[in-house]
């Protein structure tokens, strides 16, 4: 296989960067996902901002699924809690709904909005939108996921919300995509960019993708993270969590088992991950845990030689209980499963696409493979089932980076101080407590 190139030596920032405005900068910005994290900040309670009259500011995340705000924003819209907000999450509603509710946040529904774009019912969620918007009358409205970020950061200047702040977890569109789409995505995320206050990238390469479209004083590159707390480090607890599961699932002691995590969905690469299970069949069982996607049921078929295990609310076990990871995703914006697969100490390979990159450098944290490479996804897999000390050093290096810089609770934060700097900026007369 190809060496993978260290994604620090890939497309360097311009030598003479657009000046940036210091009263848009975060006065204690999070660490770049590639430098060691600032451990003791993430456990500093977050600064606790007032509106007018020392009032609780409103905050509203925006996604398109109410799966977005548990599963990807849980964290974040807890730290919002801590910091005195009233807290809202939009979306459609779904089975999601009552964990919200049960952690505080309150929950707006969209009943038309959909994931695919469909103009009749993206007009009447855009009415739906407005009339909530002008109901709840929020001081931040924070847009995630790349319909609800376009729709929500024009609707909510036109809605006059004092502070539109988005953040692009992966842009839609790859350099092998056809043209037409990445115009249109490109195209999109540009306009709907001329609206928002500021720009956050869970990596750099989108940054750099929409340059010319948004200035660099009021973008940011802010990584991503997961609830590190989750990830059982005492290897007695580990020892029986994972036995518990694979007993559970039928998986023997000394049974090597891969498993995969995300949406039973094509742009997984699945069906390249069938492919090598059955290529490698009698070396390991073959898992992947993750609903199905009924916008997109296009993974179902040649699957064979994949136990498919659906949805589970016990990840860390499912973790405890993998001996390697694997994410042959064709688009990532910063792997989430990735990253918990790293915070549970798992050696992994990964598809080298942005998103993944982000997780670790090729043979020092991970493995990776190119996208929809099937032969080179097999022998990665291979490397790591036949090599237990490989799987051991990949795996305590990605516990190891995971540490350093995946706390989701400083990403968090970011967000925070982003709301207090467009403030500042607007000279709005909010209050940091």
């Amino acid at each position: 296989m190809p060496e993978a190139r260290n994604p620090e030596a890939r497309d360097p920032e311009p030598r003479n960067p657009e000046p940036r405005n210091p009263a848009l900068e975060p006065r204690n910005p999070a660490p770049d996902p590639r430098q060691p994290a600032a451990a003791a900040e993430t456990r500093t309670p977050p600064p606790r901002l007032r509106g007018p009259g020392g009032r609780p500011l409103r905050v509203a995340h925006l996604t398109t699924v109410d799966m977005s705000l548990h599963l990807l924003l849980a964290t974040e819209l807890k730290v919002n809690l801590e910091a005195g907000f009233e807290t809202y999450g939009i979306s459609a509603p779904g089975p999601y709904v009552d964990q919200l509710t049960a952690i505080g946040v309150r929950h707006e529904p969209l009943h038309n909005l959909t994931r695919a774009w469909q103009p009749r019912a993206d007009a009447a969620a855009a009415r739906e939108l407005l009339a909530v918007l002008d109901r709840l009358r929020p001081d931040v409205l924070h847009t995630h996921n790349p319909k609800t970020g376009v729709l929500g950061r024009v609707l909510g200047r036109l809605a006059h919300v004092p502070v539109v702040v988005n953040t692009c977890h992966g842009l839609w569109a790859q350099a092998h995509d056809p043209l037409a789409k990445r115009a249109f995505v490109l195209g999109a995320e540009a306009f709907a960019a001329r609206f928002s206050h500021a720009e956050l990238y869970q990596n750099g390469e989108d940054r750099r993708t929409l340059a010319r479209a948004v200035p660099a004083r009021r973008s940011r590159v802010v990584g991503n993270g997961v609830d590190l707390t989750r990830f059982a480090t005492d290897p007695g607890d580990r020892a029986r969590t994972r036995a518990r599961l694979r007993a559970e699932i039928g998986v023997g002691p000394e049974e090597l088992l891969v498993g995969g995590v995300g949406r039973r969905v094509a742009e997984k690469g699945i069906g390249e991950y069938a492919e090598a299970a059955r290529a490698l069949a009698g070396k390991a069982r073959f898992v992947w845990i993750g609903p199905d996607d009924p916008d997109k049921p296009d993974a179902h078929g040649a699957e064979s030689g994949v136990e498919f295990l659906g949805t589970r609310a016990d990840m860390p076990a499912v973790y405890a209980a993998l001996d390697v990871f694997v994410l042959p995703s064709y688009r990532e914006g910063f792997s989430r499963s990735g990253m918990e697969a790293a915070a549970g100490g798992l050696p992994m390979v990964l598809s080298d696409i942005r998103g993944c990159r982000e997780i670790g450098t090729h043979d020092e944290h991970l493995l990776l493979t190119p996208p929809g490479d099937a032969r080179a996804l097999t022998s990665a897999l291979d490397r790591l089932l036949t090599e237990p000390g490989l799987r051991e050093r990949l795996g305590a290096a990605a516990r190891h980076r995971a540490t350093a810089h995946f706390d989701q609770r400083a990403v968090a934060r970011v967000s925070l101080e982003t709301y207090a700097a467009v403030a500042r900026a607007k000279g709005l007369p909010w209050t940091v407590d």
